[in-house]
């Protein structure tokens, strides 16, 4: 583990040294913010994981529509922490649906209904509970 590596949600992580740690490296580090900040979860371990995933998604730059959707929510004044978390409630949705479906009714496309909702997520949807 890299003993120099602090994670903060309100700072991007450079994609090369966030991608370049280990996947459970990546979700302690998430999981030791929120410790040292004081905020308590009901499930630390999922919350680090979907963070984590989130942070990934991001890192993959335009290959994916995660970071397009970060940025438009930060323009829309949710602070950067605050718009991880509203992606990661989509993102716990679509898993939530894709496990259960089968592959023949997830489609050939499973991810579209994720980055459709990505699409349809607003600031002003997130602050009064509509994740997308």
């Amino acid at each position: 583990m890299d003993d120099d590596f602090q994670y903060d949600p309100l700072v991007a992580p450079a994609p090369e040294a966030w991608l370049g740690l280990g996947e459970s490296e990546r979700i302690w580090l998430v999981q030791d913010y929120h410790r040292r900040a004081g905020i308590n979860l009901p499930d630390a371990e999922m919350h680090g994981m979907i963070h984590a995933v989130v942070e990934n998604q991001v890192a993959a730059g335009s290959a994916l529509p995660v970071s397009g959707t970060l940025r438009r929510l930060i323009e829309e004044g949710l602070n950067r922490h605050d718009a991880l978390h509203a992606i990661g409630a989509v993102l716990a949705e679509h898993m939530r649906y894709l496990s259960s479906q089968t592959p023949e009714t997830a489609g050939p496309e499973p991810n579209a209904r994720y980055f459709s909702a990505l699409a349809r997520l607003t600031a002003k949807g997130w602050r009064s509970g509509s994740a997308g």
